[in-house]
């Protein structure tokens, strides 16, 4: 299974960008797709996951209103469409997915049970 994520860059304040994840050799029906992001100096923390399971998304607090995911699609891609961004956005961002029923909770509590993962992408937001 491969990811890889793609959309970051530098970017100033109240700017909008979107990330962009490929999945390929991911053969499970059920699965939970997600981006996660690790701001310097933190813990990789959830930002945004979707099940197809379960029909359960999940947004952290930081990102409702202002990001939105998109399952990922025939064209096996996720999208993560992030706008109003502020400085504190700033950090690696990850799309990983797991086949596990209903694993929209690893976004807010166990990102680390997520099973695959993509190498991250960086995303700079200047003030």
């Amino acid at each position: 299974v491969q990811l890889v994520e793609s959309g970051g860059g530098t970017i100033q304040a109240g700017g909008s960008l979107r990330l962009s994840c490929v999945v390929s050799g991911f053969t499970f029906d059920e699965y939970s797709i997600g981006w996660f992001r690790q701001a310097p100096g933190k813990e990789r923390e959830g930002v945004a996951c979707v099940s197809n399971s379960d029909d359960t998304i999940y947004y952290s607090d930081s990102a409702k209103g202002r990001f939105t995911i998109s399952n990922y699609n025939a064209n096996w891609t996720s999208y993560l469409q992030m706008t109003n961004l502020e400085p504190e956005d700033t950090g690696i961002y990850y799309c990983a997915v797991d086949p596990t029923y209903g694993a929209t909770w690893y976004c807010k509590m166990r990102y680390y049970k997520m099973e695959y993962w993509g190498k991250g992408i960086s995303v700079t937001v200047s003030s």
